[in-house]
């Protein structure tokens, strides 16, 4: 069904032509036949696109651009799993063009006093803070039905994701547009997934993701006798998601105080405005104007635009603080990480808070 590839595998080939009969099977009294169609039909598109990079690479034919960016593609793909120990599989050896510049576009909705996200559950991830649409229309069509119930909602184009091992996932077009740097580094968050997936924890999932794409990335460059990353950029990033940090726990705070709906909607608005009004001010003082955070600053704001940032930078100091203490290791560090997930779901939370913040 996925067509002539022997590299793409029996167990994958299977799983293909089952999958969308697996998920009908799932739906629990809440799910609605035609999100979970389109989440198989979505899948099966993308599975029936792929074909091996080395196939590509090879053929004259195909774009040069395209074939230079795959064949440095390989380079990080054999990194992540000879020095990182990530997993050693066809996924990211094959490519998939599925001709749109995002894979799903994700949903985020809270209501318009929480932070907390609302959560949807699936057979295979388990509860994500999310819900994911192949079509853009459909998302938007999501989004409004949220907005009309009251809800902060965002729309957030993603340009990969993992599906845990279940399949061999490939690179796609979408990942394609910043270049060979940040390519490699999609590759690391999606392979991390593949190698610690807790269920019914975004924000463990994302924040070890994108630590390990974040020093997966420090350590590629260094292995390519490159420079580390500018310390202004990761100054830069650091501070910003430290705005947003603050802002959600100020918002927090505010949440949990009994106040009348209106008096909270005003103080909610004074929020981001502060919020606005600190970026300037740091932009303006420490960064000699560099205004790579302007759209997204000046954007409409709401509960719903800060989820990401809770859910993917959260703990990311406590999983540096791990990695740290498994003395660089990335195999003790794996299974520090594998305890951790383990753990209830307080526990884990309280040990997290602990290795961020030991003087707490």
């Amino acid at each position: 069904m996925i067509g002539p590839f022997s590299s793409l595998g029996l167990l994958d080939r299977v799983f293909a032509f089952l999958f969308p009969g697996v998920l009908f099977l799932l739906l629990n009294g809440c799910a609605s036949v035609s999100y979970y169609g389109q989440l198989a039909s979505g899948q099966l598109q993308l599975l029936r696109a792929r074909e091996p990079v080395e196939k590509v690479i090879a053929d004259p034919s195909r774009d040069a651009t395209l074939r230079a960016h795959l064949a440095q593609s390989q380079k990080a793909r054999a990194f992540a799993s000879e020095h990182l120990h990530l997993p050693d599989n066809q996924s990211y050896r094959l490519y998939a063009d599925i001709g749109r510049p995002f894979v799903v576009w994700n949903v985020f909705a809270t209501a318009e006093f929480s932070l907390t996200p609302q959560n949807h559950c699936f057979p295979i991830a388990g509860c994500v803070a999310y819900r994911g649409y192949y079509n853009q229309s459909a998302a938007r069509g999501e989004a409004a039905i949220q907005r009309l119930q009251g809800m902060d909602v965002a729309i957030g184009g993603v340009e990969a994701y993992s599906t845990l091992g279940w399949f061999n996932d490939p690179i796609l077009n979408s990942m394609m547009g910043w270049g060979d740097e940040r390519l490699a580094t999609l590759i690391f968050h999606e392979l991390a997934h593949q190698r610690v997936y807790v269920q019914d924890d975004t924000e463990f999932n994302e924040s070890f993701a994108t630590f390990v794409e974040q020093e997966g990335t420090r350590q590629w460059r260094a292995f390519r006798g490159l420079p580390a990353e500018s310390d202004a950029r990761l100054k830069q990033r650091d501070q910003f998601i430290g705005l947003i940090l603050d802002t959600r726990s100020r918002l927090e705070k505010l949440y949990a105080q009994p106040l009348a709906a209106e008096q909270m909607r005003e103080r909610k608005a004074a929020e981001f405005e502060r919020l606005r009004r600190d970026y300037r001010a740091m932009r303006d003082s420490q960064w000699a104007g560099d205004k790579r955070y302007d759209a997204w600053v000046s954007a409409p704001l709401n509960n719903a635009r800060l989820l990401p940032f809770g859910l993917y930078d959260q703990w990311v100091p406590a999983f540096a603080a791990l990695f740290r203490q498994a003395g660089g290791d990335w195999l003790r560090f794996y299974a520090e990480v594998e305890r951790l997930g383990k753990l209830p779901v307080g526990e884990r939370k309280a040990a997290l808070k602990g290795l961020a913040d030991p003087d707490s």
